[in-house]
């Protein structure tokens, strides 16, 4: 087995619950500024298997390493490097069934990084996630980061607003109020870029090329793309289908509340799987946060989506608004009815059901004459 590499140059791990890829996105986005031949994670590819594959082709002349590591039950990452910057994005309920269906299993599942990050290191952590208190760094020796928007943080992010696109927001560094822009849409992304700020504010980047990077950034596929449909005229396609979990559910649900404001809000839904013991619980609070973010239309797809439906007629949506089904045709064509001018529709879902195909099947309706 080889030995895991102590590298000399900054080398970031990042996992979490959820944004992992997209924090990752951002902290590459800074580094490319400066950095031309920085190693980092291809696409989605976070096992231990891939991070193995990267370790293998570090060389003397890269500049950093950034690599996105899924952390469930094994923590073999750590067999292969030892990160000095080390960023848990949050604590959810992502594959609570396969950790031992409690956020507690989950905390002790994501704690592996702080074990395995140089104990000199960086740690950074979500002050605005509770979850994250549950985390074992109270024995951390290194420099401990937290980054937050609620929370009173080491780097928080104040004067938060959505445009057309993306999320303008003020950050205190160096002891002056700097403002960045992010194409990413969300309260979730702004935490995101927080970490890539502190980050690149740790290593010495200047404010300039933490805008510049940020500003560039290109958002992961299918997180939360935003895509202007030919029509209905003025209707907007939220594509965020790559997988799914009450928290990253809720932070679409957000982002559809904001874009949509006055705007017809039409929330499509696939079930959201892996969660064990808490899917049906899961899938209650979607339908009840549903409700309180004014959502008025709502199609669900997949069998535990049914637990959303009961949820959003408890708390209020009209029954009349809400399609549940387990065929794909039905769905699409409930949809269809209910599109219309100016309309922000969410599509979401977890990756085995597929939802992209339905982002796909809008996308491609709104180009027919």
């Amino acid at each position: 087995m080889m030995k895991p590499i102590i590298p000399r140059v900054p080398a970031v791990g990042v996992t979490g619950s959820a944004g992992k890829s997209s924090t990752t996105s951002f902290i590459n986005a800074i580094f490319n500024t400066r950095w031309k031949n920085v190693l980092t994670t291809k696409g989605n590819m976070n096992l231990p298997k891939h991070t193995k594959q990267a370790v293998s082709q570090f060389n003397r002349n890269h500049k950093a390493i950034v690599l996105e590591m899924g952390l469930g039950r094994a923590s073999n990452h750590f067999n292969y490097i030892q990160p000095n910057i080390g960023v848990i994005t949050n604590v959810g309920t992502a594959h609570y069934g396969k950790l031992g269906n409690s956020i507690k299993e989950t905390a002790k599942a994501k704690s592996a990084m702080i074990r395995n990050i140089h104990p000199r290191g960086i740690l950074l952590l979500n002050n605005d996630d509770t979850n994250s208190k549950l985390l074992d760094y109270k024995n951390f020796k290194g420099d401990l980061i937290r980054v937050g928007i609620t929370s009173k943080s080491e780097y928080q992010a104040t004067n938060i607003k959505y445009t057309s696109y993306g999320m303008i927001f003020g950050v205190t560094l160096r002891g002056k109020k700097v403002y960045f822009f992010i194409p990413a849409f969300g309260m979730h992304n702004v935490i995101n870029a927080l970490f890539a700020i502190a980050i690149a504010d740790r290593l010495n980047f200047s404010i300039n090329e933490m805008k510049l990077g940020l500003r560039s950034c290109k958002s992961p596929s299918r997180r939360v793309n935003v895509i202007k449909l030919s029509k209905p005229k003025g209707a907007l396609l939220i594509d965020d289908t790559f997988n799914a979990n009450p928290q990253s559910v809720k932070a679409a649900v957000d982002v559809l509340a904001e874009l949509g404001n006055k705007k017809k809000k039409i929330a499509v839904l696939g079930s959201m799987l892996e969660l064990g013991d808490y899917s049906k619980k899961g899938h209650q609070e979607v339908g009840a946060y549903l409700a309180k973010k004014g959502i008025k239309h709502v199609f669900l797809y997949g069998k535990n989506a049914s637990y959303v439906k009961t949820a959003a007629i408890e708390n209020g949506i009209p029954e009349k608004n809400i399609l549940h089904t387990t065929n794909r045709d039905k769905l699409h064509y409930g949809i269809l009815r209910v599109l219309n001018e100016g309309c922000v529709v969410l599509i979401k879902g977890s990756h085995k059901m597929k939802m992209s195909r339905t982002a796909e099947y809008i996308a491609r309706n709104s180009l027919k004459k």
